[in-house]
C-alpha cells in the first residue's frame, strides 16, 4: 500500500507542481506585479527544499526536456540579434567581449580568497560570465518591452552567453591536459564541441528557412518548422555530444540573416512553448541542495557584487561612446543581472562529459543562483520599466 501510494505522488507531482507554479505566478503577477519566472523559480525552490517525492528524484528524460526547452529560449535569443548593428554600433560587441573577460578574471580572483581548488574557481568564474536568457527573454516579452536598452541587454546577453562556453569549454580541455595529459580529450571536450555545434546550428539555420521559402509556409506553419528544428538539434546534440545551447543559440541568429521572420504573437513559441518555460524554471530551482545554500552565502554576496558591478560598470564607460546616456547604461547592466538556468545546464552538460569540478562548482554556486533566480528577474523588470521602453506601467503591468 505505502509503494503505491509513493507511485502514485511521483506520478502526479509534476503536473500538481506546474499547475500551482502557474497559478501562484498568476495571482503574484497580478496583485504585485511580480515577473512570474520568479513565482516559478519560487515553486521549485520550495519543491526542492522540502524533497518532494517525483519532484527532485531522477526522472528519466527530464534534463534532455528541459534542454529543449532552454534551446527554443536560446534560438529565440539569436532570432533576435541583428549581426549588423554590432558593424553600425561595434562598441555594443567590444563592450559585451570586455565585460566579459572582466567578469571572469574578477570572480576568479575573488573565489581565490574562499579556498577553492583552481579547476573549480575556473568553472564558477566562465558560468559567472553569463546572463540568463531565459529570464531576460521571458521579461522582456511579458514587457512587451523593446528600445536602446532592451535591444542592448539581448545583444550582450547572447554575447555573455558564448563568451560563458567559449570559456567554460575552454576550461574542460585545460582540464583534461592537466589531469590526464591527453590531448585528443581535450580537443574533443573544447573546439570540437564548439566548432561542430556551430556548424551543425549555421546548417540548419541556412536549411530551415530555405525549406520555409520554397514551401511558402503560413506563420502558423514558420513557428511548428523553427519548434521542431530546435527538438531535431537538441536530440542531434545529445547524441553527439555537443552544445545544444549553443547549437539553438547559432541556429537562431542564422536564421535571422536568412530574413525569414516570427511575428510577435509567436514570441515563447505559443502555448507549447510557455508550458515548456514554466517546466524550465522550476525543475532548475528544484536541482538546488539547500544544504549547500547556507554554506555558500558568504561567497554568493561576493560574486553577486562583483558580477553586477563589472556589468554595470563596464556599461556605464562606454554609455556615450555607444550612443546612449549614462542613466541607460546603468540600467542595461543591471537588467543583465538574472543567472540560473543556463548555467545551471550548461554546468550538467559539462558533468555529463566527465568534467569533475562541475559537481562541486554548483555546490559552490548554490546561493548565488538561489538569489539571483529570484532577485534577478525582478531587476531585469525594474530596469526595463525605469528605462521606459515597455508597453505596460507600473498601474497595467
Amino acid at each position: 500500500m505505502v509503494t503505491d501510494l509513493t507511485f502514485l505522488l511521483q506520478s502526479i507531482a509534476w503536473p500538481l507542481v506546474l499547475l500551482l507554479a502557474w497559478l501562484l505566478a498568476e495571482r503574484a503577477h497580478e496583485a504585485w506585479r511580480v515577473p512570474r519566472v520568479t513565482s516559478y523559480v519560487a515553486v521549485g525552490l520550495v519543491g526542492g527544499f522540502i524533497n518532494l517525492p517525483g519532484l527532485t528524484d531522477a526522472v528519466p528524460g527530464l534534463p534532455f526536456l528541459a534542454n529543449v526547452a532552454l534551446s527554443l529560449v536560446l534560438f529565440e535569443l539569436g532570432y533576435r540579434i541583428n549581426l549588423r548593428w554590432f558593424r553600425h554600433n561595434p562598441w555594443v560587441l567590444v563592450v559585451g567581449v570586455v565585460e566579459s573577460v572582466i567578469t571572469f578574471a574578477l570572480v576568479y580572483a575573488v573565489t581565490g580568497l574562499f579556498d577553492l581548488a583552481t579547476d573549480v574557481r575556473l568553472v564558477v568564474a566562465s558560468l559567472a560570465i553569463s546572463a540568463s536568457p531565459a529570464g531576460i527573454v521571458r521579461v522582456a516579452n511579458e514587457l512587451h518591452s523593446a528600445g536602446q536598452v532592451t535591444e542592448r541587454v539581448l545583444h550582450l546577453c547572447a554575447i555573455n552567453c558564448l563568451m560563458a562556453v567559449m570559456a567554460l569549454k575552454l576550461v574542460v580541455g585545460y582540464w583534461h591536459i592537466s589531469t590526464t595529459g591527453d590531448l585528443v580529450a581535450a580537443a574533443f571536450g573544447s573546439v570540437h564541441v564548439l566548432g561542430t555545434s556551430v556548424a551543425v546550428g549555421t546548417l540548419l539555420g541556412v536549411a530551415v528557412p530555405w525549406l520555409l521559402r520554397a514551401r511558402n509556409t503560413s506563420a502558423n506553419g514558420v513557428t511548428m518548422v523553427f519548434a521542431l528544428s530546435v527538438l531535431l538539434l537538441t536530440t542531434m546534440s545529445f547524441g553527439l555530444k555537443l552544445s545544444p545551447l549553443l547549437a539553438a543559440l547559432t541556429f537562431g541568429v542564422v536564421a535571422r540573416e536568412r530574413r525569414v521572420h516570427l511575428t510577435n504573437a509567436q514570441r515563447d513559441f505559443g502555448t507549447v512553448g510557455e508550458l515548456l518555460g514554466l517546466f524550465l524554471f522550476v525543475y532548475v530551482a528544484s536541482l538546488i541542495d539547500w544544504a549547500n545554500v547556507w554554506t555558500s552565502l558568504a561567497l554568493g554576496a561576493a560574486l553577486l557584487v562583483v558580477r553586477t558591478g563589472s556589468k554595470v560598470l563596464c556599461n556605464l564607460s562606454v554609455a556615450r561612446l555607444s550612443g546612449i546616456t549614462e542613466r541607460k547604461g546603468v540600467l542595461t547592466g543591471l537588467a543583465l543581472t538574472p543567472l540560473s538556468a543556463f548555467a545551471i545546464l550548461l554546468l550538467e552538460q559539462s558533468r555529463l562529459l566527465g568534467l569533475e569540478p562541475a559537481v562541486q562548482a554548483l555546490n559552490v554556486l548554490a546561493g548565488t543562483v538561489v538569489v539571483l533566480e529570484l532577485l534577478g528577474p525582478v531587476v531585469t523588470q525594474r530596469a526595463l520599466l525605469a528605462a521606459r521602453e515597455t508597453h505596460v506601467t507600473h498601474e497595467t503591468l
